[in-house]
């Protein structure tokens, strides 16, 4: 197993993103394909089309299937992800908090619009490691791209409700409206050099490791002979506490959490988001 080093620890702490090659087998990206296929074939609650293009493009997203889907069970338990979130977040134990995939068809031009994840999170905390994981090899121009820093604004935007990316008009989706007085978020994509913005070309069995509160966005741009399949898993520290948000969450875990007792500023404990510890100094 490849080790985290000190370097990228350092990295990830100043940037809020750090790119990590080749650190999974081919056997794990077997896997997770299978369980992507299965994914797409049974969806899950939280699953949603945010866009359709030409005939048969589309991008799909789903999350939190781990529990149900065999290979995601297995590469969450037994592969080395849960020590790089540890070592990353310089911890012996982290929380696995969801899973998420990111499937687009051959030529798709969608790009994610720019926002940070942890606003839309039904918790609250700066500790948190997302890595993004493309199960097919992509070029930089089409894979996830990061503001580098971004993380240690402190600022508050008003960002992309996700909700009204819903083609198929689908009932009861999460939905996020964000306070007015928050700022609006930069125009990342017109100035891309002064944001110094950052992505990687990426083979299959390399990852993206980021920050919850880090700008990110695209993944689109597709070639036309070319789909992407992304396996996501969210990690979290020990800062990390329950927090539902009047602005509402996405994906949104209350009803679960609160089912469970859970009420805002607890801990997530270890019965619905496991604890991994690790052998992590």
């Amino acid at each position: 197993m490849k080790r985290i080093s000190e370097e990228q620890i350092a990295e990830f702490d100043s940037k809020g993103v750090v790119f990590l090659e080749n650190y999974f087998s081919e056997k794990w990206i077997k896997k997770l394909k299978i369980g992507i296929e299965k994914n797409i074939l049974n969806p899950g609650k939280e699953k949603r089309v945010w866009s359709k293009e030409s005939e048969g493009q589309y991008t799909f997203y789903d999350s939190d299937n781990w529990r149900n889907i065999l290979e995601y069970r297995e590469f969450i338990e037994q592969s080395s992800m849960k020590n790089i979130a540890a070592a990353l977040l310089s911890t012996k134990k982290v929380n696995f908090f969801f899973d998420a995939i990111f499937v687009r068809s051959e030529g798709v031009k969608f790009s994610t619009p720019w926002h940070q994840d942890e606003p839309y999170w039904s918790v609250e905390g700066f500790n948190t490691v997302s890595i993004w994981m493309p199960l097919v090899d992509v070029r930089k121009e089409s894979a996830l791209a990061f503001v580098p820093g971004s993380h240690r604004w402190g600022k508050k935007f008003r960002q992309q409700d996700f909700g009204e990316l819903n083609p198929d008009n689908e009932e009861n989706v999460n939905k996020v409206i964000f306070n007015s007085e928050w700022e609006i978020i930069p125009d990342i994509d017109n100035e891309r050099d002064k944001y110094n913005v950052t992505s990687w070309d990426m083979k299959a069995g390399d990852c993206v490791a980021f920050n919850a509160r880090i700008i990110h966005g695209g993944g689109g741009n597709l070639l036309p002979d070319k789909d992407l399949k992304v396996f996501n898993t969210q990690w979290l520290g020990e800062d990390v506490r329950v927090c539902f948000k009047e602005s509402g969450m996405d994906p949104d875990h209350s009803k679960k959490m609160k089912g469970a007792g859970k009420s805002s500023g607890d801990i997530l404990g270890n019965d619905l988001y496991p604890i991994f510890y690790t052998d992590n100094a």
